[in-house]
């Protein structure tokens, strides 16, 4: 609550600090009435202290009387109109202890919802201190240090251990080691090399890079972040409409009863007990507060969701799609085999293959530097060097001339293809392998083969889904049916689909939404997508509820899905899985509470305990200030779960 109060603005604060000397008060006045009229029966002070806590009564009925005007200028009715009816109703009855009982609940109220609104501006706070006034940028031979305001795309940044990452962008030279949890959640630090991609927010604990910028301003991934973190909080899903619209009914035929009861001649403190019972403020605060305190802990691990819509939506998923290259592979390639051909060795062909990758920043070119480290072949930089987009690289080496890509760039320069050649890789293609040719002199001496790691722990996270609800899981890829029957048996997905273009992927889901939609029988149920990249964005679109992996994301697909998991760390989705579910229990053990609560509270009221009588106005606003927590206490589980389900 201190942490709400110091990053909260100077009306809000105000706010906080009123209700709380507001309950402060007429706490001490109740405990001083309690203490002389029961405990030391002195009745000299009592007409004194009801006087004060008529007076704070009165006080705490401003803002309720505020809330009230304006929603009722919005055309909206609100628990706020019912509380003050009770609280005037007491006043005017001069039931001074059920007034201050009252005013006690929804001050507290007050506080418990300028919590839930902090929450997410707090999460926007703890990400804004990553933000950085000044950078030092390498032009030429010169170091300059600007405002980032100033930086441009393509700007070189340097970046010491210690500093903050300033913006998204490719370590161009040096090594770091990177704090990312910023972003994912996890502590452990990651090496940073020249290629790899930084990001805002995250710090450099150790070492020195210089990053060339590749993104700046709100296309950081800071600033989409804090975007869709302040979208989420503006958002609210069926459960919350549901309970507003609830509400106005509730209020509406309470009022009306009132008024019934009134006009038969019902007693006038019997009909305030029942409103001092019923008017309670507790599901309105403990619906929110329950999908803000999950949200902020699935936000914790990494993730972004987008409202508390989307986190209702995924509860309920029982089939989940998902794209292959990206989301269930981590979308780079690894080096698997070099075959080779005529009189070289492995280790000549590897170092061939090493000279060529050594000036190309190309994702497998990146693979085979790494391959010919684990193999300790030393990596000689090429004399000449010229690279074709798209196609390969030509370089020249120790007087020798080199051609280094796919096959048909070898047909191109002319270079002797081998039948042998032709059937290893027709061979390596039927296994989903990508392949790079390598040619010295014009004649193929290596066949270098890759594949896209699948992620760690794949098959597990299939199988805890599978575990917390999900009926299927479905592949959609372009690979071949033998590639895609191989790698859904690797994971444990048993429906895959293969040969499918991006529009064929799109076409796909727009059937089996229909086939899955509501009312279309015992197969009805709500379909997840899960992907990443530019041909995913209109996938995402068309999902009842969608996940966009966010490192190697594009901004299209992150923009169009409900949750987004931030460095793409698959494992957290069991565990917003799970959090969404227990949140959905949570809120609807609220409802059922609030409505037990409620009905005990009427019984007290109308027939009263055997041997004890009715409960009074007193009874019953105290019934009322108690019960009202229970909901509200119990919000605060919507964030726990178990990790070993």
């Amino acid at each position: 609550m201190i942490n709400v109060l110091l990053h909260s603005d100077r009306k809000t604060k105000f706010f906080i600090i009123f209700d709380f000397v507001l309950i402060f008060s007429i706490l001490l006045f109740l405990l001083l009435d309690f203490s002389l009229r029961y405990i030391f029966l002195n009745q000299s002070f009592l007409f004194l202290i009801s006087g004060l806590l008529a007076g704070l009564s009165i006080i705490g009925l401003l803002p309720v009387l505020n809330n009230v005007i304006k929603s009722l200028i919005k055309k909206e009715l609100t628990i706020d109109l019912l509380a003050s009816v009770a609280l005037i109703s007491s006043l005017l009855m001069h039931e001074w202890t059920s007034a201050s009982f009252i005013t006690l609940m929804l001050a507290f109220a007050r506080v418990l919802d300028h919590i839930t609104e902090a929450k997410a501006k707090n999460i926007i706070k703890s990400l804004m201190k990553y933000h950085v006034e000044w950078v030092r940028i390498k032009v030429g031979d010169d170091i300059k240090e600007i405002n980032i305001k100033e930086v441009k795309i393509g700007d070189l940044i340097i970046v010491e251990d210690g500093n903050n990452i300033p913006v998204d962008g490719t370590v161009v030279s040096g090594q770091a080691e990177v704090n990312e949890s910023s972003l994912t959640g996890e502590s452990e630090l990651v090496q940073k090399k020249k290629g790899d991609n930084v990001y805002t927010s995250t710090i450099n604990e150790s070492g020195s890079i210089i990053i060339r910028t590749d993104k700046i301003g709100t296309d950081t991934t800071l600033s989409r972040i804090i975007s869709l973190i302040d979208e989420s909080s503006r958002q609210k899903n069926k459960v919350e409409r549901l309970a507003n619209r609830f509400s106005v009914w509730y209020i509406f035929i309470v009022i009306i009863s009132s008024i019934s009861m009134y006009l038969c001649g019902v007693d006038s403190k019997i009909i305030l007990s029942i409103l001092l019972v019923v008017c309670a403020d507790d599901v309105a605060v403990a619906v929110p507060l329950s999908y803000t305190i999950a949200m902020s802990t699935i936000a914790r691990k990494g993730v972004i969701v987008k409202g508390s819509g989307a986190l209702e939506q995924l509860s309920k998923m029982k089939y989940l799609l998902t794209d292959k290259t990206g989301t269930l592979t981590k979308g780079t390639p690894k080096v698997i085999d070099i075959k080779v051909y005529g009189k070289w060795s492995k280790d000549e062909v590897t170092k061939f293959f090493a000279s060529g990758a050594s000036e190309s920043n190309h994702a497998v070119s990146k693979a085979i530097i790494d391959y010919s480290k684990e193999f300790s072949i030393k990596t000689h930089v090429p004399d000449d060097f010229s690279e074709i987009s798209g196609q390969g690289v030509a370089f020249v080496h120790d007087g020798n001339s080199f051609i280094m890509g796919r096959l048909s760039f070898m047909e191109d320069r002319n270079c002797k293809i081998s039948d042998e050649l032709k059937k290893d890789v027709e061979f390596e293609k039927n296994f989903g392998r990508g392949l790079v040719l390598i040619a010295i002199n014009n004649e193929v001496c290596g066949l270098l083969s890759y594949v896209d790691e699948l992620r760690p722990h794949i098959s597990e996270i299939v199988s805890k889904t599978k575990d917390l609800g999900i009926l299927e899981w479905h592949m959609l890829t372009g690979d071949n049916e033998k590639v895609a029957k191989d790698i859904a048996s690797q994971i444990g997905i048993s429906h895959f689909h293969s040969n499918l273009t991006p529009q064929a992927k799109v076409e796909f889901i727009k059937e089996f939404e229909k086939k899955h939609a509501p009312g279309s029988g015992k197969n009805s149920g709500i379909v997840g997508y899960i992907g990443d990249g530019v041909n995913d964005a209109a996938s995402l679109a068309l999902a009842d509820v969608s996940i966009a992996m966010g490192d190697t994301g594009s901004d299209a697909s992150i923009e169009a899905a409900d949750i987004t998991i931030i460095r793409a760390n698959l494992d957290r989705l069991p565990d917003i899985i799970m959090i969404s579910k227990n949140t959905q229990r949570v809120v609807k053990n609220n409802f059922i509470i609030w409505g037990i609560t409620n009905f005990i509270g009427l019984f007290l009221v109308i027939f009263g305990i055997p041997g004890f009588g009715r409960i009074g106005p007193v009874g019953a606003a105290t019934y009322n200030f108690v019960t009202d927590f229970i909901p509200i206490i119990n919000s605060f589980r919507a964030g726990k779960y178990n990790t070993k389900k």
